[in-house]
């Protein structure tokens, strides 16, 4: 996925379902595809189970939304959310929405602000329904995204950041490698940035820090089951990466 970060995004928080803890994380990764420029979170703040949001608030600029729980069992959030991203949208304000929150509701909202062309980023715990993350551009897992307030860690603190890291699976070498041969030149070697981005459009929770890796290139080295060369390049000074199926 390319980044344009000077594009507008509007930042939709839904603060039921979301741990307070990860803020800090979650708008660093934002500011990697654009500004933040609407920056809201939605809750019913008389109740006591949102109250660790509210220090973060300050600190971070953003604008809380008041939605009382008109009845039990459903969620008027979903619906305020809903509402202002449509109100958005329309303004032509923002180029992008990313919409924190690891609830289903959002799929059909999601489709729709892709169908008017916006850049829809998704933010979520890892037990968010697969329907919302396929109806986003990229979705990011909030666990590879806390940040650590100490300067050193707990023996329990390492074990739980174990923890947040999947095993690379066979479904996901297969996936890299149809994403070579889909984009490979006749001798199989395939430029490893193409990769990435058609990787990203196939599977938008696809990213390597969700197995433990910073980067692409790292990842597909501890698999053991592709080729990496590196060239020269006339108009960068870095080389290129390039990857081809063993």
């Amino acid at each position: 996925m390319k980044e344009n970060r000077d594009l507008n995004l509007a930042v939709l928080i839904d603060a039921d379902n979301i741990p307070y803890s990860a803020i800090k994380g979650m708008l660093d990764e934002i500011t990697k595809f654009g500004v933040p420029s609407i920056k809201r979170i939605y809750g019913d703040w008389t109740k006591p189970t949102v109250s660790g949001w509210k220090p973060a608030l300050l600190e971070h600029a953003i604008t809380p939304i008041q939605q009382y729980s008109y009845t039990s069992g459903k969620n008027a959030t979903d619906s305020a959310m809903i509402i202002d991203a449509m109100d958005i949208l329309y303004s032509g304000k923002v180029g992008g929405f990313c919409i924190v929150s690891s609830d289903s509701d959002f799929t059909r909202l999601a489709t729709r602000l892709r169908e008017a062309g916006m850049l829809v980023i998704g933010i979520g715990e890892k037990k968010t329904p697969n329907p919302f993350i396929v109806a986003c551009d990229k979705f990011i897992y909030i666990e590879i995204l806390k940040t650590k307030t100490k300067e050193k860690e707990s023996e329990e603190d390492k074990e739980l950041e174990k923890e947040a890291f999947d095993a690379i699976t066979v479904k996901e070498i297969k996936l890299i490698a149809t994403t070579i041969t889909d984009l490979s030149d006749d001798d199989g070697w395939a430029f490893l940035g193409d990769v990435g981005s058609l990787l990203q459009k196939k599977q938008p929770n696809f990213d390597p820090r969700n197995y433990g890796f910073q980067k692409l290139t790292p990842l597909i080295k501890s698999t053991g089951k592709f080729i990496i060369e590196q060239r020269d390049s006339q108009k960068r000074k870095s080389k290129l990466i390039f990857v081809r199926n063993k």
